[in-house]
């Protein structure tokens, strides 16, 4: 941003609205860091002045991002972190107007998701393969991302210290979205996982939860492809996303008759339209006509 010729007081600004607000954690200021550098880079590419950008500039920049095929969600979440960092901008005198402000950005299909969730049997299977193929680290962060259904930047910044116990429950305190704290509750199976996991370690009482063999944590990439070779060596074809376990713990909790708003409360949606979208697209499918009408054409073997 500096190269890009911003004002001091706007990269002063900027610094000072990165930690504030809902932009706690690391990972989401890092996320906020590349949507704002992808507008000021593309300001720098088309000689606009980023601390005084027209409105016609934010209009060519969304058509832009829709004319290389982006998803719709990627550029809406983009378009907000730029609007949100002029808003604070412009409040702090480091830009004179917020070019987004007003602009007709992309209407988002909320009745959708691009995530592919597992079947239980599928679900099974890749925690079974774990269990007999995979190192214990494998073992422990999948058991933990399908029993908690939390995303993958919260358990990957979880900490040791963050394990404990509440009223007889084995629990978790994970840093979610917005950067509150959220306790889950962790099963025997997955407190199994992460117990054997750390013994392997030497039983370390402080420090990040997964780590590498150098002792770093784990970075998202990592898990991306963990998750997709484990898929692979269990029969799974199609891509999947670490969200793909989020996704599947959610819509089996709902098949498992589980109520709305239990589901709602375990898989931190503020609306729990959110999580109707997650019955909805099951529904979708278990009850699609498309087996019987097949079977309904389809000759009968002689």
């Amino acid at each position: 941003m500096r190269a890009s010729g911003l004002p001091e007081r706007a990269l002063q600004a900027t610094a000072v609205w990165l930690v504030s607000g809902r932009r706690e954690s690391d990972h989401t200021r890092a996320a906020y860091v590349r949507d704002v550098g992808w507008w000021v880079a593309w300001c720098a590419a088309v000689g606009v002045d980023a601390a005084e950008p027209p409105t016609s500039a934010a209009d060519l920049y969304m058509a832009e991002l829709a004319a290389s095929g982006l998803a719709r969600a990627t550029i809406g979440r983009r378009v907000a972190a730029v609007s949100s960092w002029y808003t604070y901008l412009v409040r702090e005198q480091g830009a004179a107007t917020n070019p987004f402000d007003g602009a007709e950005r992309p209407r988002l299909d909320t009745a959708a998701s691009a995530t592919r969730a597992l079947s239980r049997e599928q679900m099974t299977a890749v925690l079974a393969h774990a269990a007999e193929h995979e190192t214990a680290r494998t073992q422990a962060l999948l058991w933990l991302m399908f029993a908690t259904a939390g995303r993958i930047g919260s358990l990957l910044s979880a900490r040791i210290e963050d394990l404990g116990q509440d009223r007889g429950h084995q629990v978790i305190d994970l840093t979610v979205k917005g950067g509150t704290i959220k306790r889950f509750a962790v099963p025997p199976a997955a407190l199994a996982a992460i117990e054997h996991y750390l013994n392997e370690r030497g039983h370390p009482e402080t420090g990040p939860l997964f780590v590498t063999r150098t002792s770093r944590a784990l970075g998202q990439p990592y898990a991306w492809k963990l998750v997709n070779r484990v898929a692979r060596a269990t029969g799974i074809t199609h891509t999947i996303s670490p969200h793909s376990f989020r996704h599947t713990a959610i819509t089996i909790a709902l098949s498992d008759g589980r109520p709305l708003h239990v589901v709602q409360d375990f898989a931190g949606h503020a609306d729990p339209r959110t999580t109707r979208r997650y019955d909805r697209a099951r529904n979708s499918l278990d009850r699609s006509p498309a087996y019987q009408l097949a079977a309904s054409v389809t000759p009968e073997s002689t």
